[in-house]
């Protein structure tokens, strides 16, 4: 005993171990002992649609036990017991043909039947009989008509004219027969008759009248050849009959992967050839064909067709595109070479309409596509420079069974304007847009000799993204453009392409579906007053809009104890920045962007407080100021500074706004005339009485008339001396009129030559002695800020100075000081180098009383002469070093009146 057969004795004493008082069964099993038996009535073969009642008996009574039935596995429910072993069962309105009936006791089989069901023959109709030419067999068919679940038999039988029958013959279940031909007189007409019966019933068909020569048929052709066409779409089949192919037409089936047969579309360019259009690439087909021929002069006045040919398969090869793709190019500018860089687009074509894959895609430069471009076949655009003057090229799909045909890209502009865009409506579904248009008067290109060829509707989302594009045709004036973004702005843009070139487009912004703003816009305070503040905002990027954005809402709120809530809405539209009227205090405030689909999120919250006075600044202003006008006070304290202030302030003024006029109530002439009243009174007080006639004389008479005063002047002091030399005469004289000395005959009286004796003073006082240089030395307020700072203003002098000529003339000192009387000195006290002197001297100009400092000498040691030229004592001034001459300079208003008589 080998292994093999131990296992399979295991297995079998497995499976027949008892459980459950039962051998192991396989799943879907049912235990059978056959104890029972079961009865139908009528019978186990009934009528589809009848009632039957079946009666289950089980050879002992089994009282604790019930009794099923199962009606291919279903239970009845309707049951009756008979007795203690038997039980009834009513089936109503069997349909089944075949079912099967389970008695069942305790889950266990007991008895088994099957069920039977059928319907009586229908009337056999539409009896066909058929034969070829050549054929030694008459093939008669019928329709049987509904199926009858049973066995179903035939009886044929066929009469002459004479009612000899002729031929009897049985078939079951069948719908044709085969009646040899030689059993027929072809010149007579003959008498068939179908009969069918089963166990339900029978029937009987119409007669047929059966004519040889009325029932002869064409040849079955022959398939030949099958020939697929380039594009795939169509197969050519070659077929052949024995007979003659004249007046008769052809039938064509065919089926896919065994599928069910369909009738082809067919048609016949010549005899023995059709054609079958509507294929598919690379797929197997099979062929099969009849042909059929006119109406013979039977009384059925009918069409024969011969049988069917024997199938013949093929597969179709794969088709290259045969439809022009959709193009479209996007202009570049300007290269070098006059070349423009054109970036053309292009949508692969649709897989049904070619097999196999593309290869690659062929640009073709020019009409006579000799330049070619070849762009990989992964892509769906191209770049290239063409020439500026080029209007137009071509593209092709290259696939593995053949190439598109050409599509023209259009590069010229035609110089008219196209149609404009009349609406942008979002559709409902939210992913769509509805865009129509219209071309405005007389603008349609047929108004100007051009042809419309189609639209082109492009639309990018904003900010820019890949563009998009569609093809649409000339006689439409709405598209939707679909697959697009909820939220996302798109730019959409009309093209009306002619014969002429692409016109001008028309544009303009849409969104699929708004959606509220995903963010608030930035905001930021300008100006916060008191009641009032000036906001502005930056625009929320297009990302963010998510809508045409209609209005912004600012959110005010106080930060105080009130807690007061605003809010002001404006205008998209508005102007920015923005005044808001505000209540009092620190202020939060927040913004936020509406659209059509309602206020999106609000913007990041500012706080904000009214701007304070700029105390501290204020105060430091005030301090700038103040300690600005205590330097200016300080430094105008200052002789030197004032002095020099002065200088400046006339040198940058004209001449006559500084010069200085006499001043009348000093003119000598007028004070004599009115002592001794030598002259007649004058209304005015002031006024110069009449000049006396001049007479010229020469140089010796005029030396013989007036006097010459020698003065010797001796230096005084320690001071240094001038050191500009004064123009005198051989004999060392100083010349009078070398010293440029004018005079008027003037008298003044003693009060006034003191009061211009005290103005003298206060000019001494006011300008630095020679001696210390000029010197000015900041001390007081700016002395604080400048320690031990000198401002040197000395200049070299000009000249010697004349201290007096006439009497006796010295240099003066500001110790003493005498008054004069009537042009002579009265008397001087003064202790110059302990030495007193009195002496007559000569007056001055117009009372003027001549200072100088202690160290300033204005006449060298020498004799000055000055010659007299009036009646009058001569009066000069002196002439002194650059201090000296802004003394004179400030004295004009004393020079001297020139008056001869």
């Amino acid at each position: 005993m080998n292994l093999s057969s131990t296992l399979w004795r295991l297995i079998i004493i497995l499976l027949s171990f008892p459980i459950e008082r039962g051998p192991l069964l396989p799943a879907g099993c049912q235990r059978f002992n056959g104890s029972g038996y079961l009865t139908v009535k009528p019978a186990p073969l009934f009528l589809i649609g009848s009632n039957l009642t079946v009666y289950c008996r089980i050879p002992t009574c089994q009282r604790s036990f019930t009794i099923s039935l199962q009606l291919n596995s279903k239970t009845v429910a309707s049951r009756k017991k008979v007795n203690c072993t038997t039980m009834m069962f009513s089936l109503f309105n069997v349909q089944e043909p075949n079912s099967i009936l389970r008695c069942k006791l305790m889950n266990v089989v007991v008895a088994g039947l099957d069920l039977q069901g059928g319907l009586p023959p229908d009337k056999p109709e539409n009896v066909l009989c058929e034969m070829s030419r050549s054929s030694d067999f008459i093939t008669c068919s019928w329709e049987r008509g509904r199926e009858t679940h049973i066995h179903t038999t035939y009886n044929i039988s066929l009469h002459g004219e004479n009612g000899t029958q002729m031929l009897l013959d049985q078939i079951q279940d069948a719908a044709e027969i085969t009646i040899p031909r030689a059993k027929l007189d072809e010149n007579n007409t003959h008498q068939l008759n179908i009969a069918a019966y089963n166990h339900f019933g029978s029937s009987r068909s119409d007669p047929f009248s059966l004519c040889v020569k009325d029932i002869v048929i064409p040849e079955t052709p022959r398939i030949m050849q099958i020939e697929f066409g380039h594009n795939s779409k169509a197969a050519l089949l070659q077929w052949k009959t024995s007979g003659s192919s004249e007046s008769l037409r052809s039938d064509v089936r065919l089926r896919t992967d065994y599928g069910s047969w369909e009738v082809g579309e067919g048609t016949e360019p010549t005899e023995g050839l059709i054609q079958v259009d509507g294929l598919r690439p690379l797929t197997d087909y099979e062929f099969k064909m009849r042909t059929c021929s006119s109406p013979g002069s039977n009384s059925s006045k009918r069409s024969f067709c011969s049988k069917w040919s024997t199938s013949v398969g093929g597969k179709s090869p794969g088709k290259g595109p045969s439809q022009q793709m959709h193009v479209w190019r996007m202009l570049g500018g300007l290269g070098t070479g006059g070349l423009r860089l054109v970036t053309v687009l292009w949508k692969p074509p649709s897989p049904d309409d070619y097999s196999g894959a593309v290869q690659n895609y062929e640009i073709f430069l020019g009409n006579d596509q000799k330049q070619e471009v070849t762009c990989p076949a992964a892509l769906s655009r191209c770049s290239l420079q063409v020439p500026a003057e080029l209007r137009a090229l071509s593209i092709s799909a290259v696939t593995s069974y053949g190439t598109s045909p050409p599509a023209d890209v259009p590069l010229g502009r035609s110089g008219n304007f196209g149609p404009i865009l009349r609406e942008l409506a979002p559709a409902a579904n939210g992913s769509s847009v509805l865009v129509s248009w219209s071309w405005p008067g007389n603008r349609h290109p047929s108004t100007s000799g051009e042809e419309p060829l189609h639209y082109m509707l492009e639309w990018t989302s904003v900010p820019v993204a890949e563009l998009q594009w569609q093809k649409v045709a000339k006689d439409q004036n709405s598209t939707f453009i679909r697959g697009l973004s909820a939220g996302v702005r798109y730019n959409v843009s009309l093209y009306a392409v002619t014969t002429r070139g692409v016109s001008a487009p028309s544009s303009g912004l849409v969104y699929s579906k708004e959606q509220k703003p995903a963010s608030g816009p930035s905001m930021s305070v300008l100006v916060h007053e008191s009641g009032r503040i000036r906001i502005q905002w930056d625009e929320l990027p297009v990302v963010k809009q998510q809508g045409f954005i209609t209005n912004y809402t600012i959110y005010l709120q106080t930060l105080d104890s009130s807690n007061t809530k605003l809010s002001v809405t404006v205008l998209g539209s508005g102007p920015r920045p923005l005044w808001l009227d505000c209540p009092e205090g620190a202020l939060a405030l927040q913004l936020t962007a509406s659209t059509s689909a309602g206020e999106g999120q609000r913007g990041k919250r500012i706080c904000s407080q009214p701007e304070r006075p700029a105390v501290g600044l204020l105060i430091v202003a005030v301090f700038i100021v103040t300690l600005f006008i205590a330097i200016i006070a300080n430094l105008m304290c200052w002789r030197c500074v004032r002095q020099r202030i002065k200088q400046k302030c006339m040198s940058w003024g004209p001449a006559w706004l500084h010069e200085n006029l006499p001043k009348l109530g000093n003119s000598n002439a007028i004070r004599l005339l009115e002592q001794y009243g030598s002259e007649p009174s004058f209304s005015f007080t002031h006024s110069d009485p009449p000049l006396s006639p001049i007479s010229f004389i020469s140089q010796e008479e005029r030396d013989d008339v007036y006097p010459t005063v020698h003065v010797d002047m001796s230096h005084v002091g320690s001071g240094p001396t001038a050191e500009t030399p004064v123009p005198t005469s051989d004999s060392g004289t100083v010349r009078g009129d070398s010293l440029h000395v004018s005079y008027k005959p003037q008298i003044a009286t003693s009060a006034q030559l003191g009061e211009e004796w005290k103005e003298t003073e206060d000019e001494q006082r006011d300008v630095p002695s020679y001696g210390e240089e000029d010197k000015c030395v900041f001390g007081g307020l700016l002395g604080a800020f400048l320690p031990s700072a000198e401002v040197d203003f000395s200049d070299p002098p000009l000249g010697p100075t004349l201290s007096s000529v006439g009497g006796l003339l010295w240099a003066e000192t500001p110790e003493t000081t005498s008054l004069l009387n009537g042009g002579f000195l009265l008397g001087r006290r003064g202790t110059e180098n302990e030495v007193e002197a009195d002496s007559p001297s000569l007056d001055l100009q117009q009372g003027e009383i001549m200072t100088a400092d202690t160290e300033d000498t204005c006449l060298s040691q020498r004799t000055v002469e000055t010659t007299l030229t009036g009646g009058y004592f001569p009066q000069a001034a002196r002439h002194c070093g650059t201090h000296r001459g802004s003394r004179d300079d400030e004295k004009d208003t004393n020079k001297q009146d020139h008056l001869h008589y």
